[in-house]
């Protein structure tokens, strides 16, 4: 027979493990960790999976079960959620203070009595300056800040989730403006473990079509810290920050401002407030509008004024040199037909003697002298009344002014230069379109 071997029962080896961890943690203690799975059951227990990642290929260094039991779990989780304004959700890092608990049947446990919520809070804080100091040293941190926001905000592509309230908010502030905005909606998931891969996603179906739009708005409704955990990671961010087109952030909250607040080209706090920003840009647009079309029509009734009066003068100064040049017509004729009658008068005198000897050649003489004084007479007035403005023009000659000046050289005028043509019977404006020299 062989000499029997010496053993202990599975229970045995189970109470010396408890007496063990017992001895060696017979206190509560404070451990970090991040929380990978978490469960209310119906009886009110809350059960939970502790990890602690940084193993290679991302597999936990280690993992453990920890339980808040029923008459801590109320006051635990308010007191979470009421200082970090989220309740305790997968992902998290967080500090609790657990008692070490081994079991028989049921191994290895935790049992939370207390949490320090200014952990995780510090935790998000250190994630998003981690980003911040990430873009900044990629060189991206402030380009989509440099660009400018068009003066124009009409066709503007949303990366919002259709069914959240700040999306409804935003809408109602649109619809309810008299301007019309196209607005074309990048549905995508803003919480959640899913959100930050449907944004990029969102915003890369943006990138190949970004010449149709103007700006791109991001906005979600209000929430949390860790609800704005994806806004602060380096992935969307640093997608954010490369987009081409100027985007206008309203995630909606007001304590803190995240990552993607800070890389935007403007962050408003709301997304009803972007909506306003929209309708006042183009409201502001439309105003300056209006009053330059104003502007330019009393510009233009003015300069047609001083043409006008241009013109007036321009015909007031014909008339007073016609009229002068009629009146010297008029006396130089008086002074021809004096000088006619005195010269017959001396002629008569003079060849009075004569008269019976010379009456014939005198009567043909004197004839010959009165025609060849009215051919003159008639010379003159043709040529002055040849002259008159009013005669040249009814031979087909017009009058080309330009700036109230009548142009005599082609040289004074340019290709494109609008002239007026003064013709017999009214006036032309015109463009000049070909000058030959």
């Amino acid at each position: 027979m062989t000499q029997e071997t010496k053993h202990i029962t599975l229970s045995q080896l189970q109470s010396r493990i408890k007496d063990g961890i017992n001895n060696c943690i017979p206190f509560p203690i404070w451990i970090c960790a991040e929380v990978s799975e978490i469960k209310v059951n119906y009886s009110g227990h809350c059960y939970l999976e502790l990890v602690e990642k940084g193993g290679k290929n991302q597999v936990p260094k280690a993992k453990v079960n920890a339980v808040i039991w029923k008459s801590s779990y109320f006051a635990l989780s308010s007191y979470f959620s009421s200082s970090t304004g989220s309740d305790l959700a997968i992902g998290m890092q967080v500090l609790v203070k657990v008692v070490v608990n081994y079991h028989e049947l049921y191994g290895l446990s935790l049992v939370v009595s207390d949490i320090d919520p200014r952990y995780t809070l510090g935790d998000m804080e250190r994630e998003k300056q981690k980003t911040i100091q990430q873009l900044k040293a990629d060189g991206i941190y402030d380009m989509n800040q440099s660009l400018e926001l068009p003066y124009k905000l009409q066709k503007i592509a949303v990366v919002s989730s259709r069914n959240a309230a700040g999306y409804q908010d935003f809408m109602m502030e649109i619809d309810s403006s008299i301007f019309k905005f196209d607005i074309s909606l990048f549905d995508a998931f803003m919480q959640g473990n899913g959100a930050e891969e449907s944004i990029i996603g969102a915003l890369e179906l943006i990138v190949n079509s970004e010449e149709e739009f103007d700006a791109l708005v991001l906005i979600r409704g209000g929430g949390s810290q860790s609800d704005l955990a994806c806004f602060n990671s380096y992935r969307l961010c640093s997608h954010l920050a490369q987009m081409p087109l100027p985007i206008i952030a309203g995630i909606g909250h007001d304590k803190d401002q995240s990552v993607a607040d800070l890389v935007a080209a403007l962050s408003l706090k709301t997304p009803t407030a972007v909506a306003t920003y929209l309708v006042e840009s183009i409201s502001d647009l439309y105003e300056t509008l209006i009053d330059r079309e104003r502007l330019l029509s009393e510009k233009t009734k003015y300069i047609l004024d001083i043409n006008k009066q241009q013109l007036n003068n321009n015909a007031h100064l014909i008339h007073s040199t016609y009229s002068d040049l009629t009146r010297k017509v008029e006396v130089k004729l008086a002074s021809l037909t004096g000088d006619i009658k005195r010269m017959s008068d001396n002629l008569i005198m003079t060849r009075l003697n004569r008269v019976e000897f010379l009456s014939e050649s005198l009567s043909h003489k004197s004839k010959l002298i009165l025609n060849r004084e009215q051919n003159r007479v008639n010379n003159c007035v043709n040529l002055i009344d040849s002259r008159r403005p009013e005669s040249i023009l009814s031979l087909g000659f017009a009058i080309v002014s330009q700036k109230g000046k009548a142009v005599k050289d082609s040289n004074g005028i340019d290709v494109g230069s609008e002239v007026n043509i003064t013709l017999s019977k009214g006036s032309i404006n015109a463009k000049i379109t070909k000058i030959n020299n």
